[in-house]
């Protein structure tokens, strides 16, 4: 049973090494519940970042997938900013979220410029940006290119005498090989070399004392960010963790601490990649000889390293200088290819072996997916009811049940739902719960009061169970207190089969979610759907075939990133908007049908408005039948969830939707209660089998769909939340 908790600080280059130890020798891996926290779900290789600079390479290129690692070596994903160490409590200080206990800690949190003073810097009116963080120095130098285009004789400078502000100013020349460009550095800092490519490569050397004549991207050096310092760890005046050789801090054994945010006090070393890739072998070992109470095996970085700056002459020619110790080399062609072999080789390592051996060993027969896709399919569920004597519940489902009247004249609703754990993540699989449970009620036109969980815990020690359920409690709570509902009770038990490798996957939640309808409210039911009305949706499809492809590591960080966003974003607002504004609405009662599309799909849930419209028809005396048209076209889809669908992927439970298909017609003129207007896509092309699925994807969180007059939909989509994807006929 696993007692210790294992918090890994950081994606640096250290713990992505150490992760995919693990990942291909599950042996390595300490037997205990290990978190990652980094503040995205990617961590970007640092030896080709100069090339991704000056085009060389795509961001892609130097992407490492923290989903995919994370999830093949048995660790769960954080994606939080740390803002803190509590090492009373033993507690990581998150952003706008609850801390993360550990017992043990790894910090591999990289590190920030050292931004030099106003006086020292002087800058002026001109803009200065510092190289970290990465990404909104990228942003930043977008912004430069336009500049560029429209006048190459604007200058930019990089400050920095460093191997960093020289390898980034000759980045920046094959970027803008017009452009003014200066390095400011003392030039005796600079060796002769250096001195002369950069002559040639047309970049002025001013001196750092100089004022700055234009716009600057610093590269003056790192530090540790500024919460290290102030964690109650020794620190070294960059604010650098001081470690043993075992790579434990000095003041506090349960905490290591590599890469650029350490540095070992017997035998200190610049902050450098070369070190924190080699260091990530011992940490590994000791920290599995921490747990085991055994002795820890020291570890002695090498002196000195080799240092290779690569550079473009031109469009077409590459170069490199090697520096090793005192001594500087080249620039040669043959250094260059020397460097992107090892750049290249390093990434493959994550790119190459680690995922064909996962693809080699995953099928889609053995995947089971989590979230709303591991609802039980339409056609067992029916037969179940049925056998059970509860067929309308079957025939006749509303996303909420009305109870009683209180004592105000509203009305009461009740719903529930639940399922295994989609994230890994504890908090935030309580919150998407919570919000995936509430849109039952908001489909009813009920805003939610009160909730009680249903919580199913692993087997795990103590210890370990009372984090996840504090963590998956209070991100229940994060959904709910928003609204002004409450989470009143519920219940635990432990879950009897063998927990999986990350072990928060093996939680089970569910809530029963109960709501009030304000009196004089208008109820919102699955029908009556009426001639001429539009149809709508709240949010893009495509949640089941991302989570589906992540398994096999086929779906792009920045995709899934959306769509977590997407997951977690309440709708509270946008109904209560919906609720609003159909009040002030000049007739009564616009929106004629609404619900959520959930586990059966958007087509699926469409078909549970259609048959309970067609029942109430039939029952009125009106033969009338109902013709509704979809535009494909039109139809919202999450970054990357089409291209996977034309690539194979899918949800599990989407075969099982797939009998919803029934409901479609090939042709507008044919008889059938869908018609999917293709509009400019080729019958039966890919695209068009790939939107076929995509109404039938498994959907977690997803959108509320109503089904209203025209002029109300025209109002509404003028809000921007909603997306119009088709209209309702009576034939």
């Amino acid at each position: 049973m696993r007692n210790e908790k294992i918090v890994l600080a950081g994606g640096g280059h250290s713990h992505v090494l150490l992760l995919r130890q693990w990942a291909m020798n599950p042996k390595l891996r300490p037997l205990a519940e290990i978190t990652l926290i980094n503040r995205g779900s990617t961590t970007l290789y640092s030896g080709m970042i100069p090339g991704l600079i000056s085009g060389h390479y795509s961001k892609k290129q130097l992407e490492i997938d923290l989903r995919f690692l994370a999830r093949k070596s048995g660790v769960a994903l954080v994606i939080a900013e740390i803002i803190g160490l509590d090492l009373v409590r033993k507690k990581v200080l998150l952003a706008d979220r609850p801390p993360k206990e550990f017992n043990i800690l790894s910090l591999d949190v990289g590190a920030e410029i050292k931004r030099p003073e106003e006086a020292e810097l002087k800058s002026g009116p001109f803009e200065v940006v510092p190289i970290k963080p990465l990404e909104n120095a990228l942003d930043w130098l977008r912004e430069q290119d336009r500049y560029v285009s429209a006048d190459t004789r604007t200058g930019f400078t990089v400050v920095g005498a460093g191997l960093a502000g020289v390898e980034v100013v000759l980045a920046l020349r094959r970027r803008w090989p017009s452009r003014k460009l200066y390095l400011s550095a003392y030039p005796s800092s600079l060796s002769n070399t250096f001195q002369k490519v950069l002559k040639d490569s047309s970049i002025e050397l001013v001196s750092s004392n100089q004022p700055l004549e234009s716009s600057a991207l610093l590269c003056t050096g790192s530090k540790s960010p500024g919460w290290l310092a102030l964690s109650g760890l020794s620190v070294d005046p960059l604010g650098r963790v001081f470690t043993s050789k075992t790579l434990q801090s000095i003041t506090e054994s349960s905490v290591f601490a590599v890469g650029d945010c350490a540095v070992i006090r017997s035998s200190p070393r610049p902050p450098s990649g070369v070190w924190a890739v080699r260091s990530a072998k011992p940490l590994g070992i000791n920290l599995k000889l921490l747990l085991r109470g055994r002795q820890l095996k020291e570890w002695e970085p090498q002196k000195d390293a080799l240092k290779l700056i690569g550079f473009q002459k031109g469009l077409n020619s590459s170069s490199a200088i090697a520096m090793w110790g005192g001594f500087v080399v080249g620039p040669s062609r043959f250094l260059w290819w020397l460097k992107k072999t090892i750049d290249l080789h390093f990434m493959s390592l994550f790119d190459g072996r680690l995922r064909k051996t996962f693809d080699s060993s995953m099928s889609f027969e053995i995947m089971e997916c989590r979230g709303c896709a591991s609802k039980l399919a339409s056609s067992p569920l029916k037969a179940a009811l049925h056998q059970a004597g509860l067929s309308s519940l079957g025939s006749d489902p509303e996303d909420a049940v009305e109870i009683d009247p209180d004592s105000q004249g509203g009305e009461l609703f009740q719903s529930v739902d639940g399922f295994p754990a989609l994230v890994s993540d504890s908090w935030l699989n309580g919150r998407i719960t919570a919000l995936h449970a509430s849109s039952d009620l908001w489909a009813s036109g009920a805003e939610v009061v009160s909730a009680q969980a249903l919580i199913g815990l692993p087997s795990a020690s103590k210890e370990v169970q009372q984090e996840l359920l504090s963590q998956t409690l209070q991100g229940i709570q994060s959904a709910l207190k928003p609204q002004g509902a409450k989470l009143i009770g519920g219940h635990t038990y432990e879950v009897r089969s063998i927990p999986p490798k990350i072990i928060s996957l093996g939680l089970e939640v569910a809530l029963s979610v109960n709501g009030k309808l304000t009196s004089g409210m208008a109820k919102l039911k699955k029908g009556l759907i009426q001639h001429g009305d539009a149809l709508l949706i709240s949010r893009p499809l495509g949640t089941g075939v991302l989570f589906a492809a992540e398994m096999f590591g086929k779906a792009a960080p920045s995709h899934l990133d959306f769509a977590s966003k997407q997951l977690s974003f309440s709708q509270y607002h946008l109904f209560m908007e919906l609720r609003s504004f159909q009040e002030q609405y000049l007739t009564p009662n616009p929106v004629h049908a609404c619900t959520d599309v959930t586990g059966f799909g958007l087509l699926g849930h469409l078909g549970e408005m259609l048959d309970i419209t067609s029942r109430k028809l039939r029952l009125s005396g009106d033969n009338s039948s109902i013709r509704v048209h979809i535009n494909a076209e039109k139809i919202p889809s999450l970054p990357g969830a089409l291209d996977l669908l034309q690539a194979g992927y899918c949800s599990s439970l989407a075969p099982a939707n797939r009998s919803f298909w029934s409901l479609l017609s090939p042709r507008i003129d044919q008889s059938g209660l869908v018609s999917l207007v293709l509009g400019k896509i080729t019958p039966e092309s890919s695209m068009h089998k790939a939107i076929k699925e995509l109404i039938v994807d498994p959907q977690t969180c997803g959108p509320l769909m109503i089904s209203c007059e025209e002029d109300f939909a025209d109002a509404l989509l003028v809000k921007g939340n909603w997306h119009k994807i088709g209209n309702v006929f009576y034939v």
